[in-house]
């Protein structure tokens, strides 16, 4: 085998895991990644799904409450309508929502392209009804970043990209990948069963 064939292959194998896993976005200079505007102690972020539903989010503890529903665990989940992954979750997700409406609030962020509320009911939640809370707004980068700045994540963004709060608290969850204890975050295509099992720790608490 070539040198220059080796080089190819080693440089497939280190993207390889990237594309099993999500869709990315594309790697932030230094100087973009030092000005991010992000959410205050005490601000609330409005937020409407692209079908007119409300919810408002409270910053709270270094994370985000639901504003009058403060005990309700939110899962976020930050995706993209042309990520392939992000469509073959979203019928599971519907379900999860269904099932754990109780106790969780499944908010899904439109993120990595600028699209109408038209275009996302219609290219996604109703071709893989995905008919939880999706915010579609502008509002949604700064949330992210947020989000992203909380949890101390420094890599590019690769989506579907979940993170789970309580009480305002990002929550350690289940890192399918490398086992990390410390993880806060689901990347990838996490199955439902690893989530709904984090989710039911945490109620029993």
């Amino acid at each position: 085998m070539g040198h220059t064939m080796k080089y190819y292959l080693a440089r497939l194998l280190i993207l390889l895991p990237l594309l099993l896993i999500g869709c990315g976005s594309e790697p932030k200079s230094e100087a973009t990644m030092a000005v991010k505007e992000t959410y205050k102690a005490g601000e609330k972020v409005e937020l409407k799904s692209v079908t007119g539903a409300k919810v408002t989010l409270l910053r709270k503890n270094n994370g985000f409450v639901i504003e009058e529903d403060e005990g309700k665990l939110i899962l976020i989940d930050i995706f993209g309508t042309f990520c392939p992954p992000c469509q073959e979750e979203a019928p599971a997700l519907m379900d999860f929502q269904l099932q754990n409406s109780d106790d969780v609030m499944l908010i899904g962020l439109n993120f990595l392209e600028e699209v109408s509320d038209e275009y996302v009911i219609e290219n996604f939640a109703a071709k893989y009804n995905a008919y939880y809370f999706i915010s579609n707004s502008p509002k949604n980068k700064k949330l992210v970043e947020t989000i992203l700045q909380d949890i101390a994540y420094k890599q590019a963004l690769q989506i579907p990209f979940k993170v789970l709060l309580k009480e305002g608290v990002y929550q350690k969850v289940s890192d399918i990948y490398e086992k990390n204890p410390e993880n806060k975050f689901y990347i990838g295509k996490v199955g439902l069963d690893v989530i709904q099992k984090d989710i039911d720790l945490l109620i029993e608490k």
